[in-house]
């Protein structure tokens, strides 16, 4: 079964890290691009940053410098390493990977950051 699943979400203070990890069961990470998502309450799912097959990166403006994303292909692993935080941070974290006919989506992690 081709599934995503994302841990390393929690509660965290303004200025702090944390590492959300993507792991993928049924299929190999390292064939595909992968993205990760975000969806703060009442707002659309955004982009947050992506890597591709090669190892390209890109990001939203928003992030960019504070966050980085990362594969580690024999762990079958994607990560997204946030630092300094901020409370606008706050939304639930979904990484996907594109199949030619779909996208395959995580069951997303929450982050929280708030004193």
């Amino acid at each position: 079964q081709v599934q995503l699943v994302e841990s390393g979400g929690g509660l965290v203070q303004p200025g702090g890290s944390l590492r959300l990890s993507c792991a993928a069961s049924g299929f190999t990470l390292e064939g595909y691009n992968i993205g990760w998502f975000r969806q703060a309450p009442g707002k659309q799912r955004e982009l947050v940053a992506t890597i591709t097959t090669g190892g390209s990166t890109d990001y939203a403006d928003s992030v960019k410098g504070r966050f980085t994303i990362s594969r580690d292909n024999p762990k079958n692993t994607v990560f997204l390493r946030m630092n300094s935080l901020k409370p606008e941070d706050t939304a639930v974290y979904y990484c996907a990977a594109d199949f030619v006919t779909r996208r395959i989506w995580g069951q997303g992690a929450q982050v929280t950051v708030s004193s």
